[in-house]
């Protein structure tokens, strides 16, 4: 474990009033999945084009996340990379899974899928890894990914990733526990279905947030937009309600499936990155985090919360050029496909 450094690299300025990217449907396992597209822009003004690295990266948002999520650290990035990013099955404009089971496994399976089509994609990195970032309920779902499927990820970066944990942090309710009790899930969606999306946007910004009073207004706009849009789809509470459950029983399992011993069997340079103010997944958890991953670089970002690319999309944005620069052995060259095309392993 290193301490993250930050690239110098010039980056465009944040737009707080950018608007949410386009997207569609890809094809996955038993449906289709929304996945947003963010196209690579190369260097900044005054910089050249020619030979500027054009990678790949798919972005993996939180339980009751969405694509949007990715917005600002997309449009930072794609200096670098040309960027997805998937509405995991029943969020954002993503169908529910088949036979509605929200399982981390089910999750897993879709990203994969979305993994193999971003690296099929025809156009210059086709056929190579693809840089994955994850966030809480994203991150422990993409640590699973790489350690399954080490041939589709090229880096790794886990944002407040959503990892095991034996005591309930104080801001959840004790009562989210009981969704391991059968029955119980159907009416805890009912009763997320009596919450408004302005008490759901003014809860999210409360919880998630190390510092609620500096989220621009345009974005908290944009969220009551898509929680409104949310809350006219039938299967929109019964995903947050069911991959709660599943999240809390992914923790129970023990073995090769737990993911803390699955950490342990990453071979990919990983980014750690937690907010000092995290209310829902204890920051001391970074450093016991990042110790276990072999090849891997820490950054906790002061005063921010559990969603670091949303309230620190700079640093993260650097922090995450840093490490694939590093990688690739010089700040402006891309990777060859010779070597990208070989699984990653830990260097001497």
């Amino acid at each position: 474990m290193s301490d993250a450094p930050l690239s110098p690299t010039p980056l465009p300025p944040l737009d707080a009033a950018l608007p949410p990217w386009p997207g569609e449907e890809v094809p996955v396992r038993g449906g289709a999945l929304f996945v947003r597209r963010t196209p690579w822009r190369g260097p900044v003004e005054g910089e050249s084009a020619d030979g500027a690295p054009r990678e790949r990266a798919l972005y993996v948002h939180g339980l009751g996340g969405a694509s949007t999520n990715w917005t600002d650290l997309a449009a930072l990035l794609a200096v670098r990379f040309d960027g997805w990013a998937v509405d995991l099955p029943g969020f954002g404009r993503s169908q529910p899974p088949p036979r509605g089971r929200y399982s981390i496994r089910g999750h897993v399976r879709a990203v994969v899928d979305v993994l193999e089509h971003v690296a099929a994609e025809p156009g210059e990195g086709s056929g190579r890894p693809v840089h994955l970032v994850g966030n809480s309920l994203g991150g422990l779902v993409s640590l699973l990914v790489a350690v399954s499927r080490p041939d589709l990820v090229a880096t790794l970066t886990l944002v407040s990733p959503a990892m095991p944990v034996y005591r309930v942090p104080p801001a959840f309710s004790r009562a989210l526990l009981l969704l391991l009790v059968p029955g119980v899930p159907t009416l805890a969606e009912r009763r997320l279905a009596g919450v408004s999306p302005e008490q759901s946007v003014r809860s999210m910004v409360r919880v998630c947030f190390g510092n609620p009073d500096a989220v621009p207004v345009t974005r908290i706009e944009q969220a009551l937009e898509e929680m409104r849009e949310r809350a006219g789809q039938p299967w929109a509470d019964r995903a947050l309600a069911r991959s709660m459950r599943g999240l809390i029983t992914s923790y129970l399992r023990l073995g090769p499936a737990n993911a803390w011993r699955a950490a342990r069997g990453l071979r990919m340079p990983t980014l750690v990155v937690w907010g000092s103010r995290d209310r829902l997944v204890d920051p001391a958890l970074a450093p016991r985090l990042a110790a276990a991953v072999p090849d891997s670089r820490l950054l906790v970002i002061e005063g921010v919360g559990h969603v670091a690319m949303l309230e620190a999309a700079e640093p993260t944005a650097r922090a995450v050029l840093a490490m694939v620069e590093e990688e690739a052995g010089r700040p402006d060259a891309a990777p060859s496909p010779a070597a990208a095309d070989t699984p990653r392993s830990v260097r001497p």
